[in-house]
């Protein structure tokens, strides 16, 4: 049987952050190791616990030390913890800053439980969940950047064809095991593509990935590419 996906909620709001515990421990891929209601307790708990989140869903607007700090020292921390940004502020700069501090997904408060456990299974299986508008910001910031020396150039040869291939399909949200599939490859020779693609870019993440390949004009979101 496969692992249960291991979250940690943090959310000040006691009626919606059992609320939504309720909700995730309905489905039987997922597991709620802990819950608390602030940042501060957060981190705590997280450098106490023996078995450590996969995910963490944090609310952003929260007392003693709100989401947006404690995905920086989640990052830093806990490099290998993957943090989905709950909030009720769905707006273009404050989405774009969290990803760039490092959230691999970002939900609005009233969402749907369904896209809610949608986000937190395509985070656990392919390392980041963009949906349509958020990729249309993403877009939008790299078309339109505040500094315009951001450099742009790319130079095609720096990848192989299969690393440009699997980089595409990572931007497509393509599992480990689609794209092993669809490449006619094992999925170890993908992870060793992907790694390969990590120190190429520099990114910390798949998300980063995603960035790069958007900032380089390597993917567009036009045709179905997304």
């Amino acid at each position: 049987m496969k692992d249960k996906i291991k979250i940690a909620l943090a959310d000040d709001e006691l009626l919606f952050r059992q609320g939504l515990k309720a909700i995730l421990e309905t489905n039987e891929a997922i597991e709620v190791l802990f819950d608390v209601e602030n940042g501060e307790l957060l981190i705590q708990e997280l450098r106490n616990t023996e078995t450590l989140p996969e995910i963490v869903v944090t609310d952003l607007k929260m007392p003693e030390l709100n989401g947006v700090e404690v995905t920086k020292l989640i990052k830093k921390e806990f490099p290998d913890i993957k943090v989905i940004a709950l909030t009720s502020y769905f707006s273009k700069p404050f989405i774009l800053n969290m990803i760039s501090i490092g959230a691999v997904a970002y939900l609005a408060k009233n969402s749907t439980p369904t896209l809610m456990i949608k986000t937190i299974k395509e985070v656990a299986a392919k390392g980041f969940y963009y949906d349509n508008q958020v990729l249309q910001y993403i877009h939008e910031s790299i078309a339109n950047p505040v500094d315009k020396k951001v450099k742009s150039s790319f130079d095609t040869n720096y990848f192989t064809k299969r690393e440009t291939e699997v980089l595409t399909l990572i931007c497509k949200q393509l599992t480990t095991s689609d794209i092993a599939e669809k490449l006619f490859i094992s999925p170890r020779t993908v992870e060793g593509h992907r790694n390969n693609l990590l120190l190429k870019t520099e990114s910390k993440n798949v998300a980063g990935l995603v960035i790069y390949a958007l900032k380089n004009k390597l993917v567009s979101l036009e045709n179905d590419s997304f």
